[in-house]
């Protein structure tokens, strides 16, 4: 028998460390070639990492959380044959049961519910984590007892609780109502005990103030979130934009009437043969013509070098909500794309997204983002700025008001555009400008068709 040690292996782009996001497997699990061992993220998209040979895990490099640098060791292998590593040979992997059984059970003389510190095993020369054991839940042990006697008890509405007059005065003046107090003395007789029992079991989220409903219940629950994989980055990523980006914030009003009327033309026209059209595929054609005549916003800065590079093609950031956060794939070339390209891509790289099967290059390289939250866009909002670009548009949502055209109130339908622009290398007047001729293009829909 060997050892295989497998090694965080370069993923490119320089990246000189990943984060550990999740295990697939554990130590004691026999694992085949190809098979999958550990999801990593590097700063663009989370890598599976699949195992070379077949084998048998002894030890895991890392907690999920943690960030290996490029070479580390990330899973050891025990193995037919010689194997990669030339350390000592391998041992049995039922030989570390032992030292994982000494943190197994909660030691007898440690107060109730208190956890170990994690201890570590040693297989060949690596260290690897053993999870602590969990705590045992507030309602368990000794303590269920109590809990069980303080809940309430629910009697007949013609049934009389049984108590004595000392013990229903300390409940009226304690604003318990008897009926939900279950009773422990004979007959079921309600005692002080019982009231005592009663007002912890509040305490710990049962009836309150003497009602059963449970939709009053007190709550004295927490959870601590770490930060990990994806979600990790999202705040790393936002942190740096309003660190180091002075934003500031230009919202304008913009009647998309004539807009949403041609979209339904359209669609009810092509939408069989082409594909449905939503407002951002029409709003990407309107920035995509706006940059022309404003082509500093589409632009990275580099903070440290002190250069901004201005960039000729339009590789629209489109944000997008994912149930691991928010990711924001790239439309790259969005001058060359007419409407209906722009919307296939959009419902592409978001599905890929959504799906965590976007490519790194799927989701770098963006000149300038859109962000939109659909019906939930609010009136006004304040996005952040992608770093390292300068701006960034933000659509909320379309709300039908009335509106004062030629002498006379009439319904429109209006839509906020809130941007937000890096003040360093984008002056207010240009960014202004920028967002009335997006503006300007959005509301005379037909000169997104002119060149």
């Amino acid at each position: 028998m060997g050892i295989h040690v497998i090694k965080m292996p370069d993923v490119g782009e320089g990246i000189a460390e990943c984060e550990v996001v999740a295990w697939r497997v554990q130590p004691g699990d026999t694992v085949t070639e190809d098979q999958i061992l550990a999801d990593v993220m590097t700063d663009k998209a989370t890598v599976e990492i699949p195992s070379p040979v077949h084998g048998t895990v002894m030890a895991l490099g890392g907690k999920v959380g943690e960030s290996l640098a490029v070479g580390a060791e990330l899973v050891r292998l025990e193995i037919e044959g010689a194997g990669n590593f030339k350390g000592e040979a391998a041992k049995p992997a039922a030989a570390a049961a032992p030292a994982a059984a000494q943190v197994a059970d909660e030691p007898a003389d440690l107060p109730h519910g208190f956890v170990p510190e994690p201890q570590r095993i040693v297989a060949g020369a690596a260290s690897v984590p053993v999870p602590a054991p969990a705590a045992k839940s507030a309602g368990s042990g000794d303590r269920a007892g109590n809990g069980a006697a303080s809940r309430a008890t629910f009697r007949d509405a013609n049934e009389k609780p049984l108590a004595a007059p000392a013990v229903r005065k300390r409940a009226w003046d304690m604003g318990i109502e008897l009926q939900y107090v279950g009773g422990s003395g004979p007959a079921g007789r309600i005692t002080h005990a019982d009231l005592d029992n009663f007002v912890a079991g509040r305490k710990q989220g049962h009836a309150v103030h003497g009602s059963a409903d449970s939709r009053y219940a007190e709550l004295h629950g927490e959870e601590a979130v770490p930060l990990i994989g994806l979600r990790r980055k999202i705040a790393e990523k936002m942190q740096l934009s309003k660190r180091q980006i002075p934003h500031f914030t230009y919202v304008e009003e913009v009647d998309v009437t004539e807009l949403e009327a041609l979209r339904t033309q359209l669609n009810a026209r092509y939408g069989e043969e082409r594909g449905k059209l939503t407002l951002l595929p029409l709003l990407m054609r309107a920035v995509v013509l706006a940059i022309r005549k404003f082509p500093e916003v589409n632009a990275r800065f580099d903070d440290q070098a002190g250069i901004v590079t201005r960039y000729q093609p339009v590789h629209l950031g489109m944000a997008t909500q994912t149930d691991a956060g928010l990711m924001v794939p790239v439309i790259r070339n969005a001058e060359a794309r007419d409407p209906w390209n722009s919307a296939r891509e959009i419902l592409r790289l978001a599905e890929a997204a959504r799906t965590g099967k976007a490519a790194r290059d799927e989701l770098s390289g963006s000149t300038i983002t859109i962000t939109s939250l659909g019906p939930l866009g609010g009136i006004v909002s304040t996005p952040v700025i992608n770093h390292p670009e300068v701006a960034i548009v933000g659509v909320n949502r379309i709300l039908d008001r009335p509106v004062v055209k030629n002498g006379g109130l009439v319904a429109r339908k209006l839509m906020n555009l809130s941007s937000s622009f890096d003040h360093r290398v984008i002056d207010g007047m240009v960014a202004a400008e920028f967002i009335q001729a997006v503006r300007a293009y959005l509301e005379a829909p037909a000169t997104l068709f002119v060149e």
